[in-house]
């Protein structure tokens, strides 16, 4: 286990760990709004990525650090959804092939370089342009280091977002969940489906594996995904009451006591979560359109009317 560099002293730096042979997971603490993990799998022959860095300066320092451990960059980058913090830093390998479901090559190229200026704390973002995956895949591609198959896989319409991608390498029983875990953070699913979620988590489960590398987080075991799927299934519980009352989501967010989940972090995306739940209870389907604007704005009224947090 090793440390890189860093910027914000009141977290800890980024650290590395090798989960299986040859592969590692790095951790970026405290895996708040824009702070995700990546990793990557060093065979002989290829270097693979699993995702970059919301920013110039954290994408580089990873960078660094694979290098230092594996003597050169990856060549192959593996997207597993399409929100900046597991993106934005793709531009910075512009040697490798990048690979991503269909939904994330469409969401990048439509929405470029990802800020959200209105709703988080200032950020330097540093010298980024968008840059999309260009091998596509719909429902699950396998791709080899060396000889070690890694399954890209596709589970649901939709989870966290609409284009999520797990990579799974059996040999290892090690599954890079992307943001379909998070470990110590609260799920944030405002952009995708609170059902499909559930059931995207439950196809996870069924795979048992020994070690899951989150989106945010430590790596863990399937007690993280326990905790994520118990938080979903009160979530969606909570909100079926709710509508059944007439509450809006964030009346329903004021209302509800977070209980054990209180300890989560971000807990403002309580009533994100809310307006995805209300709408699939009155019959969206997983992954449709909602207003955003409106519930992230109920985020930030949670959040005492302040930006939400972000020390990226």
């Amino acid at each position: 286990m090793s440390s890189s560099r860093h910027d914000h002293p009141d977290l800890a730096p980024p650290w590395l760990s090798e989960v299986a042979d040859g592969v590692f997971a790095y951790v970026q603490p405290d895996g708040t709004w824009w702070i995700n993990n990546t990793g990557f799998i060093r065979g002989e022959r290829t270097l693979l990525s699993v995702d970059t860095c919301s920013t110039e300066r954290r994408t580089r320092a990873y960078l660094d650090k694979v290098e230092e451990v594996a003597g050169e960059v990856p060549r192959v980058l593996v997207n597993t959804h399409h929100h900046g913090d597991h993106t934005n830093g793709n531009c910075l390998l512009p040697f490798a092939t990048i690979i991503g479901h269909e939904g994330c090559r469409e969401e990048i190229v439509r929405s470029g370089i990802q800020h959200y200026p209105a709703l988080f704390d200032p950020v330097e973002w540093g010298d980024l342009t968008a840059a999309p995956p260009f091998v596509t895949f719909k429902d699950r591609l396998d791709v080899y280091v060396d000889d070690l198959r890694i399954e890209l896989v596709h589970l649901t319409d939709a989870a966290h977002t609409t284009n999520d991608v797990v990579a799974w390498i059996p040999d290892h029983r090690v599954l890079f969940s992307g943001d379909l875990v998070f470990n110590g953070g609260t799920p944030f699913v405002v952009m995708g489906s609170v059902a499909g979620s559930i059931e995207a988590l439950r196809l996870v489960k069924g795979l048992q594996p020994d070690v899951i590398v989150p989106g945010h987080g430590a790596p863990g075991g399937l007690e993280t995904l326990d905790r994520c799927l118990a938080y979903l299934e009160w979530i969606q519980s909570n909100a079926e009451r709710a509508v059944a009352a007439g509450l809006s989501p964030l009346e329903a967010a004021r209302e509800l006591d977070l209980g054990e989940f209180g300890e989560l972090l971000d807990p403002e995306r309580l009533a994100g979560n809310l307006h995805r739940a209300f709408a699939e209870c009155r019959g969206a389907r997983p992954g449709a359109p909602i207003d955003l604007p409106a519930a992230f704005a109920d985020m930030i009224t949670l959040n005492g009317g302040r930006p939400l947090r972000c020390m990226a």
